[in-house]
């Protein structure tokens, strides 16, 4: 465990310290105190979204392993530790990678032949194999295409984006007319949800992002519209502008609901009749995992670790990327069957994936993943 030195914690010095002064205190005089690579600081993208839960979570495997973590506080780069970055963005900063520190990093999505941005990250993954001890990639297309960089294969561990089950209870039809009461939301309706951020920047997401597939959600609901009575979608997530001005336009009533907290987004999974991924290309998206948690029925494009995780009919409804009336049809399917054994099954499948890919499931292959990498803290500095 690291210490601060003994000046800074006589009782009362750390009075007008702020905590975080006296984290990063603490990251800096790693380099003199304590053991060599025995500290871990995870550095998350702090947009306040999916990868802030993602560092989070990592946070608390790493301290139930017995790591010392430090949250989205630097160290210094003359110091014999641990970086961990949750985004494969940190690659536009080379600077991070010429450091005394092991780093390590997530590449969950960015194929480079998709944007100009994807390739230059890609290129600095190229540059900088020496400089990295770890990648970790979520699925099985961002594993091939990662190796295929020419990194040392022992680098990369796949490791599934998981679920923290406490957040996502089984949906019953109970805690179903509750969600909808509380959201105000139409209990007649069949409801399907869209909670991912789709549109280019922080702000409305008037321009869709196009790997995010928002407007072949739209091209989806255009053709549910005239085949499912009462047809309604709820939206979560930042950016939504242009999937809410495409809802507009095709007369599909919507509501938007906004969340302060990641534990909240279970509840709304509890108003569905359905969840919708339209993706072209994906990391996750964590809410593969959060719909078969809360027991209700996917359907999504083939993508990301849906990819792994999904058996068509079985678990869930995978069709191919931009495959609008194949989605159309499974999801109108699922739609006119929400009674049926058939869907109840397929439903208790969904669980069951969600339960093997909880973070305490992944916990030795997370335990894998820094042997090697961070040290049990006997080594000497």
């Amino acid at each position: 465990m690291l210490v601060l030195p003994h000046a800074l914690t006589v009782p009362g010095a750390l009075e007008f310290i702020s905590r975080a002064t006296v984290q990063q205190i603490q990251a800096l005089t790693s380099l003199f105190y304590g053991p060599k690579y025995s500290l871990l600081s995870i550095q998350s993208d702090r947009a306040g979204w999916v990868l802030d839960q993602e560092a989070i979570e990592l946070q608390r495997i790493a301290s139930s392993l017995g790591i010392d973590v430090l949250m989205n506080r630097g160290i210094s780069p003359y110091a014999a530790q641990c970086c961990h970055y949750t985004s494969q963005f940190v690659l536009r900063r080379p600077r991070y990678f010429r450091t005394r520190n092991r780093v390590s990093l997530d590449y969950y999505h960015g194929l480079p032949d998709t944007a100009p941005e994807f390739k230059v990250l890609y290129e600095s993954l190229r540059r900088h194999h020496s400089a990295i001890e770890r990648v970790r990639v979520s699925h099985s297309q961002m594993e091939r295409v990662v190796l295929e960089s020419g990194i040392d294969p022992d680098k990369v561990r796949r490791i599934p984006i998981g679920i923290n089950l406490a957040y996502f209870q089984l949906q019953t039809a109970e805690s179903r007319r509750h969600a909808r009461r509380r959201l105000g939301l139409p209990e007649s309706a069949a409801i399907i949800g869209s909670f991912q951020k789709d549109g280019v920047g922080w702000g409305e997401g008037n321009d869709p992002k196009s790997i995010k597939g928002p407007d072949v959600f739209l091209h989806v609901i255009e053709q549910l519209k005239p085949r499912v009575p009462e047809l309604y979608v709820l939206l979560s997530g930042p950016a939504r502008g242009f999937v809410r001005k495409g809802l507009e336009q095709r007369g599909v009533p919507y509501r938007h609901v906004y969340v302060n907290q990641y534990e909240q987004i279970g509840g709304l999974f509890q108003a569905l009749d359905l969840y919708l991924i339209t993706s072209r290309e994906e990391g996750g998206p964590k809410a593969v995992l959060e719909s078969m948690a809360s027991g209700v029925p996917l359907v999504t494009t083939k993508v990301g670790q849906a990819m792994d995780l999904v058996q068509h009919g079985q678990n869930g409804w995978m069709m191919e990327v931009e495959d609008t009336e194949g989605l159309a049809h499974s999801a109108e399917h699922v739609l006119r069957h929400r009674t049926s054994v058939e869907l109840e099954e397929t439903l208790k499948n969904g669980r069951k994936t969600a339960e093997a890919n909880s973070y305490s499931s992944q916990m030795p292959l997370w335990r894998a993943y820094m042997e090697g990498f961070v040290e049990s803290g006997n080594e000497t500095p």
